[in-house]
């Protein structure tokens, strides 16, 4: 239990891994949602996806533990983030 909190608040999860899983999860995640990106925000989305994932796998009482879950994580959150950013930044026309 007294397991050392990673990067972010996610215990397991180094800094490189970080890196790596938010980037392709933000590049997925653009594929998905037809939004494509550059690396350097396609990380940054992944990172921000992988704490919105996170942070709703808690709400719902789901357990995030491990890369494989922390990358499922980070893909439903960049979704979402996504989304909401056509969402929000779609103008009529």
């Amino acid at each position: 239990m007294n397991q050392p909190l990673g990067i972010m608040g996610t215990p397991g999860v180094g800094f490189f891994a970080l890196i790596f899983i938010g980037g392709l999860a933000g590049w997925i995640a653009g594929m998905v949602m037809n939004s494509r990106h550059g690396i350097f925000t396609n990380i940054l989305i992944g990172i921000a996806g992988s704490w919105l994932g996170s942070q709703l796998a808690i709400i719902a009482g789901a357990t995030v533990r491990g890369s494989l879950s922390h990358f499922i994580a980070a893909l439903l959150g960049s979704c979402i983030i996504l989304w909401a950013w056509q969402k929000f930044n779609s103008r009529p026309g």
